[in-house]
């Protein structure tokens, strides 16, 4: 009996030891890789719009069984890469106002409900009320949006509405591979912030034709510039200008948490891409991010930081003197001083004044899926903009939905600021800053929703994760 005993931990360890489940990871990502390529290349690009959100989902269900620091990785990178595949395909086999591509990233998000069944009856007692009370705030606005709005339009609220959460809750529950999650995360935003700060430059100069359908189609060119060279705002791989910055302002501030040779080569083309965004907001949630980087950080981290700053500086103020990056750049900076004149600042103050007493009047809300509105001519739903995440959420979630969501929202900030971990700790330093300037950028638009909320809500909950971390080790937090 011993002996059979040890031959069967014989074959676990074979088997299934870590260096091969890692193997095995990385065959299937490279097959759902070689599958997409195929199909794209081989004449069948039209089959990706159902093969790859598909696809996507199989292969986040064996890395979410098999190797999940690989899983935390994977779902990033489909949220960053997505909508560029999806611009490749409508370039080359024509227009899809379905957007079905867009679907993977929200599917492989779903995965983690996972663990929030598992999770869920524990979750309180854990710490994790603030995500419990997410989710209640969420599924309110969800079931009143089935009572008022179109199936279709509620479902496609929830995605945005629940992936946030979902993922921060999956990325809470799992705090006992802190360190492996904070390592691979900087990791994978060092090189996004490589390759998205790249080809952002380049879709700046060159102007792809495939980016140019893009802008055409969607008519985003009213708030993303002219579809030709030096005319548009950069979005590298995102699917507009907001979320690129979000990702941006989020890869940058990780910078500084992190070392190696790639820092400063990502650091260059980083900034000079975020620069080109021309996302105001973004600059200054940057800009708060450092200052509470700074300010939580011990002197002789502060003189690291400071001596990173000025390296970087160097490095990127050179390549923005060339021409016309120059101009685009000084055009948009000068702008701050004269917000009065500002169209986009006149738009949002306007806004603002319109509908904040309508807004906190709708005790009810009118549930998720209100600012997406059926195009009674092409029959697809569109999204109504609203450049406040204030007003989104009592609109969408009413009192009743609202006051769990922000309730949440509150706990995280408090939670994560009376938390001496970030003393000792840069990365949560990072993400501390990083959630919170996040948060107040919900004044000026709906940064938790999509994957400005996956960064909202994720980072909050790497810095949660943390604290729990150190306080399982013994330490004084």
């Amino acid at each position: 009996m011993i002996s059979k005993q040890i031959l069967f931990n014989s074959f676990l360890q074979t088997n299934y030891s870590p260096e091969k489940r890692s193997a095995q990871a990385w065959i299937v990502i490279a097959g759902f890789i070689l599958l997409t390529a195929t199909c794209y290349f081989g004449g069948a690009a039209s089959l990706l719009r159902l093969v790859f959100p598909a696809s996507s989902f199989v292969v986040a269900v064996f890395l979410y069984l098999r190797h999940p620091i690989l899983y935390i990785g994977f779902t990033w990178w489909i949220w960053f890469l997505t909508p560029f595949l999806t611009r490749l395909v409508d370039y080359r086999i024509g227009w899809d106002p379905t957007r079905q591509m867009m679907l993977a990233p929200y599917v492989v998000v779903f995965v983690t409900i996972a663990t929030l069944l598992k999770h869920l009856p524990s979750a309180i007692r854990q710490g994790g009320l603030p995500f419990v009370l997410g989710f209640i705030g969420v599924i309110y606005g969800f079931l009143v949006g089935l009572i008022f709005n179109q199936p279709v339009p509620v479902i496609r609220g929830l995605l945005d509405w629940l992936s946030p959460i979902l993922f921060a809750f999956h990325l809470f529950m799992n705090w006992r591979d802190y360190p492996s999650y904070r390592q691979h995360i900087q990791r994978v935003f060092l090189w996004c912030v490589l390759i998205t700060g790249a080809y952002g430059i380049y879709q700046f100069v060159v102007a792809p034709e495939w980016d140019r359908y893009w802008l055409i189609e969607s008519k985003m060119f009213t708030s993303t510039g002219d579809p030709v060279p030096f005319g548009m705002r950069v979005w590298s791989t995102l699917h507009s200008v907001g979320p690129y910055a979000a990702v941006m302002q989020t890869g940058l501030l990780l910078l500084f948490t992190s070392s190696g040779a790639l820092i400063l080569p990502a650091s260059s083309v980083g900034y000079l891409s975020f620069l080109l965004t021309q996302a105001r907001t973004n600059w200054g949630g940057w800009l708060l991010g450092v200052i509470m980087i700074m300010g939580s950080a011990k002197v002789k981290i502060q003189m690291r930081l400071m001596t990173i700053i000025l390296v970087m500086a160097i490095c990127v103020i050179p390549l923005t003197t060339i021409e016309p990056i120059s101009k685009v750049i000084t055009t948009r900076m000068e702008t701050f001083s004269n917000l009065e004149k500002d169209s986009s600042f006149n738009d949002r103050s306007a806004t603002y004044e319109r509908n904040l007493n309508l807004a906190l009047s709708n005790v009810l809300g009118n549930g998720l899926g209100n600012i997406w509105k059926v195009n009674e001519k092409t029959g697809q739903i569109e999204a109504v903009v609203i450049d406040s995440g204030i007003l989104d959420m009592f609109f969408t979630l009413g009192w009743f939905g609202a006051v769990p969501y922000v309730g949440g929202l509150i706990l995280m900030i408090s939670s994560v600021s009376q938390s001496n971990v970030a003393r000792f700790d840069s990365f949560v330093n990072a993400a501390r800053a990083i959630g919170i300037s996040s948060c107040a950028q919900v004044i000026i638009g709906s940064a938790m929703l999509g994957i400005a909320g996956m960064i909202l809500w994720g980072f909050f909950a790497l810095a949660m994760a943390a604290h729990k971390y150190y306080q399982h080790q013994g330490m004084k937090v």
